[in-house]
């Protein structure tokens, strides 16, 4: 028996099996009070009947009636046709499939309800496969709508109805906010509201039920976001009640860094120095999120963050969600540190043995003072020094597990000391998704691009001018520019259609055979990559055919042509950062947008928004909108429990109410707080703290 039957078991009654406990385990339900939460997706007007001869087709309707007629028949395929009256017409039930017991419920003289689709048949108005009930002829008519649950195979409507009726019986509904909370937010009783919504009333309006607009559903989504608010909360005091190393340095190797650099810093990247050199000089775990456009400097904004934690006598490390992109940071930190004398050591799973070994030793002795690589750098067999810090790259792209297994290198059993985490992301977080879901973290945020950066421009080109495009691209390459083209699969896959990489790789060097095309995907070893991405460095490569797996993290200032594939079936946040591997020297750069006609409305929508706009906090907004946190977020790699009925969308009010709400409520109210918390989150708070 697994965990979650038992789980489950501990509230279902006797009369329900292990099989039931395991199939509501699947919806999330394992405690009495997860049925009371388990609201309605639609609702169903059982509260009236039709008369058959009014039943308007197309509309779901319920008919009441006596069965006249009723047989099997097997042309032109088998089927039970029944005849239904009710005095004021007859209507025509078909089932395709069905048991021996509906035979018996389609019995003629039987009284039965029907809801269902009416429709025009061959004999006249007919439903096919409506929900039926054998009645007497005084059976009252329910007297509020009946809820439809989201459920899973093998668990009924009946059955979850009668659960979550039983559960409103018996648990304790009363409010966990104090009175004059809800007075003063105007806020319906939670126990009027939970039960409004899984049995409302007839005469309701069914718009404000389907949009959630009605004030039953506020109530909820309000307390579901004032759970999550106070988890995060609780959760950042816990935080800096914590040890971590006080990074105190002189700032001598900062100073000799900055001052060496090539350009000054920007404003945004002194102001997020400035905010990032104070967490680190504290005394407990700094957890910040880096946030900037693409190439808006990030990388010097963490390695004067690294310079600090290494000029107080700690090692700092990088992970890099991708070899190209690590490698990019080795390449180009090694660079930048040597004159410091900083030691920086790579690893990654693709290291030979001997390599592998020699950049362990290297990290546990202390010897390296920067280690930058993949999620090679959590493994069991890496062992730190001294670990001060630890930057994430691309943070969204880490699982929970794994960015807490590097943040664990630096904490042992007798201190107890954590590292301090950076991490760091391309992708800018919208205003609502950051007081959402990263409320937690402190956030800053490099607005501002380096002088001498030119905005990129953005063409739309359908597949049929093909031909114009290679030209183009063709024309650019012996201008002496360099170019990208960008093709979304490696394989041929004859569902999507997609033109492969490979394909235009062979095309393109047929094409132009007085152009020298390079080809890199995720599927070549690290080796072959490196050397690919070297030679286009080096100009050696006029034009790259590549995969996304140069979203981040590829700098190549010569090239300043981009070519995207079916750009249609890409997300924003992709597109975006595929378009800003141009641009990133002081030539007018293009991104050429292919795209196969017709277009879906959400393709459309997509590159509509990636045509006008290049500021990717406004890409962010709209693709957040798009999408949704679930997806925009990925809430598997972030560990987030998405929100069930709140949107952070439309319900920006309630959030703003709720985050100011939380701090009160912990500091006036802490036994309402912990009521609230085990309410909403239960044994899926541990979720929120990483």
């Amino acid at each position: 028996m697994t965990s979650s039957t038992v789980e489950a078991q501990q509230f279902i009654a006797p009369k329900f099996n292990g099989a039931t406990a395991e199939k509501l385990a699947k919806l999330g339900i394992r405690h009495a009070f997860d049925l009371v939460l388990h609201l309605p997706m639609r609702f169903e007007d059982e509260t009236h009947l039709t008369p058959i001869a009014h039943a308007r087709h197309g509309a779901l309707v319920q008919v009441e009636g006596e069965v006249v007629n009723a047989e099997v028949k097997f042309r032109p395929r088998r089927q039970l046709v029944a005849q239904v009256e009710d005095g004021s017409g007859t209507l025509v039930v078909r089932l395709l499939n069905f048991y021996p017991s509906q035979i018996k419920q389609f019995r003629v003289g039987a009284r039965v309800r029907l809801l269902g689709e009416v429709r025009s048949g061959f004999f006249g108005a007919e439903m096919v496969h409506p929900r039926c009930r054998v009645v007497s002829e005084d059976m009252p008519l329910p007297e509020a709508l009946t809820p439809v649950y989201p459920t899973t195979a093998g668990l009924s409507q009946t059955t979850l109805r009668k659960l979550i009726a039983e559960a409103l019986d018996y648990e304790n509904l009363s409010d966990t906010l104090p009175g004059a909370l809800i007075g003063r937010l105007k806020l319906s009783e939670f126990d009027s509201a939970v039960r409004f919504l899984h049995n409302p009333p007839p005469d309701v309006s069914q718009h404000a039920l389907d949009e959630r607009t009605h004030p039953a559903w506020r109530r909820l989504k309000f307390d579901e976001l004032l759970a999550q608010q106070i988890s995060m909360r609780l959760h950042y005091r816990n935080r800096i009640q914590q040890q971590a190393p006080a990074l105190n340095g002189a700032g001598a190797l900062r100073n000799e860094f900055i001052g060496s650099l090539p350009f000054p810093l920007t404003g945004a990247q002194q102001r997020c120095v400035a905010e990032i050199g104070a967490d680190l000089g504290k005394g407990h775990p700094m957890r910040r999120l880096l946030q900037g456009d693409v190439g808006s400097g990030k990388t010097v904004v963490a390695a004067v963050a690294a310079l600090q934690a290494i000029e107080s006598g700690y090692q700092a490390a990088l992970m890099a969600p991708t070899e190209i992109l690590a490698e990019q940071h080795f390449r180009k930190l090694t660079t930048l540190l040597v004159a410091q004398g900083v030691t920086v050591v790579w690893l990654t799973g693709s290291l030979k043995k001997k390599e592998k070994q020699a950049a362990l030793e290297s990290i546990a002795s202390g010897v390296a003072q920067l280690a930058i690589g993949t999620h090679a750098l959590f493994q069991e067999d890496v062992t730190f020094a001294k670990l001060g810090l630890a930057i994430v790259d691309e943070q969204h792209r880490f699982g929970v597990a794994q960015r807490l297994a590097l943040r664990l290198k630096g904490s042992t059993n007798a201190t107890h000391i954590e590292p301090h985490q950076l991490m760091m992301s391309a992708t800018p977080i919208p205003r609502t998704l950051s007081m959402s879901y990263y409320a937690d973290l402190d956030v800053s945020i490099i607005d501002e691009l380096p002088p001498g950066r030119t905005p990129v421009v953005t063409k739309l080109v359908a597949d049929n001018r093909r031909d114009q495009v290679i030209a183009r691209v063709r024309d650019a390459c012996l201008s002496g520019a360099q170019a990208y083209w960008v093709c979304p699969l490696i394989e041929e896959s004859e569902a999507l259609q997609l033109q492969t990489a490979i394909d235009t790789f062979e095309t393109i060097q047929v094409t132009f055979p007085d152009l020298k095309v390079g080809l890199i995907h995720g599927r070549m070893k690290t080796s072959e990559k490196s050397d690919v991405m070297a030679r286009f460095l080096a100009n050696d490569i006029q034009l790259l055919v590549a995969t996304t797996v140069i979203e981040v993290g590829v700098d190549v200032p010569n090239a300043s042509l981009m070519v995207i594939e079916h750009a249609e079936r890409m997300g924003l946040s992709q597109l975006h950062q595929l378009r800003g591997r141009v641009g990133r020297g002081s030539t007018d750069s293009v991104c050429i947008l292919l795209y196969q006609a017709p277009l879906s409305e959400t393709a459309r929508a997509r590159l509509k928004v990636i045509y006008e706009n290049t500021d990717g906090f406004e890409i962010a907004r709209a693709d957040l909108q798009l999408r949704g946190p679930g997806e925009f977020l990925g809430s598997r790699q972030s560990g987030m429990p998405m929100l069930r009925f709140a949107d952070i969308n439309l319900d920006i009010d309630l959030l703003d109410a709720a985050r100011d709400t939380a701090e009160w409520l912990i500091r006036e109210h802490p036994e309402a707080t912990r009521a609230h918390l085990d309410r909403w989150l239960g044994n899926k708070e541990e979720f929120l703290k990483v």
